[in-house]
């Protein structure tokens, strides 16, 4: 089981913003992502300055949240 690994975060020449996750990781058994090839996530961080990432499944009250 593979739970942690090195991705990457690097900005495309088109001025985008990609965040790579290597595929053991991703076809882990215990990989959290596996409804689709495509989904929506949240990607947060803390406003305390410490170097964290959060990415987790968009929901629909993430939505509310965001539209109110």
């Amino acid at each position: 089981m593979v739970s942690e690994a090195r991705g990457r975060i690097f900005r495309r020449t088109d001025g985008k913003y990609l965040i790579y996750v290597p595929v053991y990781l991703a076809e882990d058994s215990m990989f959290p992502f596996k409804d689709s090839d495509s989904i929506f996530v949240k990607v947060s961080f803390p406003l305390d300055g410490s170097k964290r990432l959060d990415i987790t499944q968009w929901t629909e009250e993430d939505q509310q949240k965001r539209d109110s």
